[in-house]
C-alpha cells in the first residue's frame, strides 16, 4: 500500500476509469448499431452501452425506445414485431453486439425489456460472464444473479436509502448514477461499502469540466456520447 501511494504522489497515476459509449458512437452513426459500436471500439471505449427488449418471438433485439419509429420510422412496438421484420429494418441483435464485443471490449447491457434466462444464455455462449455490466431493477438483479452470479449487476443508486438497500440485499458491486442521484450522500453509500460507481455524463455535463467532476468523486466509469474525447481526456490524466 505504501508503495502505491509513493507512486500516486510521485507520479500523479490516478485510478482507472472506463470510457462507456452510449449506444455506440451514434453522434455519426445510428445508434445501437454494429457500425456505431465499431466506431466506438476505433474511438478507444472500453464499454459499448445497448438497449435491450424482446420481439414477438422471444429474440433480443437492440432498440432504446418501446417502437422502432424514431430510427426506422416504423411506429410498431418491438414487443409486437417479429426479430426477422426488425432485422429487415437494419435492427442489430443482442447476440450480434456480444460477438462483436467478445475479444475487443465490454458490454453495458440497458436491460428495457428481457427475461433472466435469455439474457444469461446469449451472454454465456458468448463467454462474457465477467465482461459486462447489467443495468436492470432490483427484480431482474436478483433473477441474473441467482442464474449467474459472475455478471456485474449495476441497479441505479436513487437515493442513499435506495443505494444502501441494494449492497446489503443483493450484494451489488456496482451502481449506476446520473444527474438525479450523482449526489455527495448517494456516493458516500458506494464508497463506504467500496461498490464501484459509474456514472452518465450525457447531455449537459458530458465535457471536460463534468467528466472531471466525476473522476474527483470516484467514478470508475463514465458514460458519454463523446467516447473518442473522453479517451483522450483520461489518456492525459493517466487514468487509463
Amino acid at each position: 500500500m505504501r508503495v502505491v501511494l509513493v507512486l500516486v504522489l510521485a507520479y500523479g497515476l490516478r485510478a482507472q476509469v472506463a470510457v462507456i459509449s452510449h449506444r455506440g458512437e451514434h453522434l455519426h452513426h445510428r445508434e445501437n448499431t454494429m457500425a456505431a459500436f465499431d466506431a466506438a471500439y476505433e474511438a478507444k471505449a472500453d464499454y459499448v452501452e445497448v438497449d435491450i427488449r424482446t420481439t414477438l418471438d422471444g429474440k433480443l433485439m437492440l432498440m432504446h425506445d418501446s417502437t422502432a419509429e424514431r430510427t426506422t420510422g416504423v411506429k410498431e412496438e418491438i414487443a409486437k414485431m417479429t426479430s426477422e421484420r426488425l432485422r429487415g429494418l437494419g435492427v442489430s441483435t443482442f447476440d450480434e453486439a456480444l460477438a462483436f464485443a467478445e475479444t475487443r471490449m465490454g458490454i453495458y447491457m440497458d436491460c428495457k425489456q428481457a427475461k433472466a434466462e435469455d439474457l444469461v444464455d446469449l451472454v454465456r455462449a458468448h463467454h462474457m460472464e465477467k465482461d459486462v455490466l447489467v443495468y436492470c431493477g432490483p427484480r431482474l438483479c436478483k433473477e441474473i444473479q441467482q442464474l449467474e452470479p459472475k455478471m456485474t449487476l449495476m441497479p441505479e443508486a436513487r437515493d442513499a436509502v435506495t443505494a444502501r438497500s441494494l449492497i446489503q440485499d443483493l450484494g451489488v458491486k456496482a451502481l449506476a448514477f446520473d444527474a438525479n442521484d450523482f449526489k455527495d450522500d448517494v456516493i458516500a453509500v458506494a464508497k463506504e461499502a467500496h461498490v464501484r460507481i459509474y456514472v452518465d455524463r450525457l447531455g449537459p455535463a458530458d465535457n471536460p469540466a463534468g467528466w472531471q467532476d466525476a473522476i474527483d468523486r470516484g467514478a470508475a466509469g463514465i458514460q458519454t456520447d463523446h467516447p473518442a474525447e473522453l479517451a483522450n481526456y483520461l489518456t492525459r490524466l493517466r487514468a487509463r
